[in-house]
């Protein structure tokens, strides 16, 4: 491990060599140093090379496509776990996440700089077109050769599909920029078409060329060919979900390709759903391993190791994270795989226990049931010290806003443990989530319908592994998602799809793509907070957090006497994030997008 980092600060002074300029006095190479002509020999460079790409991916505010946690101190508001607060699974309040709650309000504007997650990370591909104007310099076999070439036009291919999925277009760039590349520099954006083909190339020859194991035992390492497809799949299910709800033409390509990919993992590859064996814990199990060496499930994630590269992660999330949403935990179905709108199993919420009775048995791996604070140690605390649920403002225990405690990742060592301290690790990419793209992909190209084989071999799986019941071709439509526009089952795949990847950095991607942004001006709240679970909750009246009414029943509202009391969502332009005013002024042919 310690050599990989160390690889890893060799190539960046490397890569700094590579960027230098070519005057005559500068052509004599130090003894003592590596350039960048005498650098490109071996498949070792390139490896090492390669592995300077890996590093930087780490900067997840930069380069959004490698999803994990950020390190140190920027642990507390940049990573995968954090990206929920831009949707409505959860209700961040802490004001160290203001641009999670901005952009979930519609409160945001165009930035002075390029935000986190935003319209930056060019320093990445500069690097990835160093790269690939070099690899040929090797004198090895274009077999070894394409295996790291792929790997970086897998890179360039999903950091390209990241900027036209927030930005709408861009300027394709596939090779190493000079100051005297005006028309680039000063340049327009290229049109959606031409990137999203350039990225589908890409993308293609990375499932072509990379290996399908590297030999590193997952862990983890390099990323293999069934990553590639599951980054595919993703990628080319958000185009053509997007392309299909937002007008665009070429959806069923995109949708086709997205299905391809993910049926060729599946039904290839050597990955299969995690099992415990246990209904009541198989889903959570997965969640809380601090080493996924070898696990069936994960295609890739983020290794921390004490004394090189460490987080906290755990501690950041128990405080920030503000709770699941009333409408987040109203979402899992009972456990006659009906939603609670239909099925006469569901016991309501006026008690706060009965909610996880009779419901998929996600729901409890995912929020904390009160009897199971021990099993946790939720909160770091003996279980008959403190009672949950704890919401804001009351003394001792942990606190949320929501009155909905998440539990799927918590491990009490690295959530209560000193500062910067913790090996939490991240998943990036597991086999679940191609189950998912595939049965979308499937059902979208369908018109809305899909067969009970592919259900079987997708979503069913899932099922199985919590015991739910099959989801069936046919289901009931949930009269919560009458008004969508979608048949009942996609409104089932959609609902399987948030809860199975619950904080796991979806949802808010999800309602752009399906052009459901208008869900976002719905108002966050949380438990019921009538007098009978004011006295039972809070008997001496400590809540901070004010409450509304939702049909004659009052609950927590998260944000009311906020600036986010009232979110909007403005189709005009919300669809898209704005450009940052200092990028416009360095060109302003690059033009600022629609409404901003």
């Amino acid at each position: 491990m310690k050599n990989y980092f160390i690889k890893t600060l060799l190539i960046a002074f490397v890569g700094l060599l590579s960027f230098s300029c070519n005057d005559d006095f500068l052509e004599k190479v130090p003894l003592d140093e590596i350039s960048n002509s005498s650098f490109w020999n071996s498949e070792n460079d390139l490896k090492v090379y390669n592995n300077s790409l890996y590093n930087l991916v780490r900067t997840d505010e930069n380069v959004p496509i490698f999803m994990g946690h950020r390190d140190g101190f920027n642990s507390h508001r940049y990573g995968i776990w954090h990206m929920s607060g831009f949707s409505d699974n959860t209700a961040p309040r802490h004001s160290r996440h203001d641009r999670y709650q901005q952009v979930r309000a519609g409160k945001h504007f165009p930035p002075n700089g390029a935000a986190p997650y935003g319209y930056r990370g060019f320093n990445f591909l500069r690097a990835i077109n160093v790269g690939m104007d070099n690899y040929d310099k090797a004198q090895i076999s274009d077999e070894v050769r394409n295996k790291y070439v792929g790997e970086a036009r897998l890179m360039r291919g999903w950091f390209y599909a990241d900027k036209i999925s927030k930005f709408g277009s861009a300027q394709w760039v596939d090779r190493e920029l000079g100051t005297d590349d005006d028309e680039i520099l000063n340049g327009s954006r290229d049109d959606r078409d031409l990137v999203m083909n350039n990225v589908l190339e890409d993308l293609n020859f990375a499932t072509q060329h990379i290996p399908n194991d590297w030999g590193d035992g997952n862990a983890p390492g390099r990323i293999n060919r069934w990553g590639a497809l599951l980054i595919k799949s993703r990628v080319a299910l958000f185009e053509g979900t997007w392309r299909k709800y937002h007008g665009l033409s070429g959806a069923d390509q995109w949708l086709t390709e997205a299905a391809n990919a993910a049926l060729e993992l599946m039904q290839d590859g050597p990955y299969s759903l995690y099992q415990s064996g246990d209904p009541t814990n198989a889903y959570n199990a997965i969640h809380r391993m601090t080493d996924l060496s070898g696990n069936p499930e994960v295609l890739y994630w983020r290794r921390y190791e004490r004394g090189i590269f460490t987080n906290h992660v755990q501690s950041y999330h128990r405080a920030y994270n503000g709770g699941a949403t009333k409408n987040m935990v109203e979402d899992y179905l009972c456990t006659d795989g009906k939603p609670i709108t239909l099925s006469p199993l569901y016991k309501g919420d006026a008690v706060y226990k009965e909610i996880f009775e009779n419901r998929d048995p996600r729901l409890r791996q995912t929020v904390l049931h009160p009897d199971d604070q021990a099993i946790y140690r939720y909160g770091n605390h003996d279980f008959d010290r403190y009672t949950y649920p704890r919401v804001q403002g009351m003394s001792g225990g942990l606190r949320v806003y929501t009155g909905y405690h998440i539990i799927k990742v918590y491990d009490v060592g690295a959530a209560h443990a000193s500062y910067n301290s913790s090996t939490t690790p991240a998943i990036t990419l597991r086999f679940a989530e191609a189950l998912l793209n595939y049965a979308e992909a499937k059902a979208e190209l369908g018109g809305g319908t899909i067969s009970q084989e592919d259900l079987d071999i997708s979503i069913n799986l899932l099922r199985d592994r919590v015991g739910m019941p099959h989801l069936d071709a046919n289901p009931e439509m949930d009269p919560r998602y009458a008004n969508d526009g979608i048949s009942a089952v996609l409104a089932e795949i959609r609902r399987e799809r948030r809860v199975e990847l619950f904080m796991e950095g979806f949802r808010y991607d999800d309602l752009r793509r399906w052009k459901q942004g208008k869900k976002l001006e719905s108002k966050d709240y949380g438990m019921r907070w009538d007098e009978a679970n004011r006295m039972a909750v809070d008997p001496d009246g400590q809540v901070t957090v004010q409450s509304g009414m939702v049909d004659g029943v009052e609950y927590l509202e998260i944000y009311k006497g906020t600036d986010y009391e009232n979110p909007v969502f403005d189709e005009s332009k919300h669809y898209l994030w704005p450009m940052p005013i200092s990028v416009l002024s360095q060109n302003p042919n690059l033009k600022q997008n629609p409404g901003w």
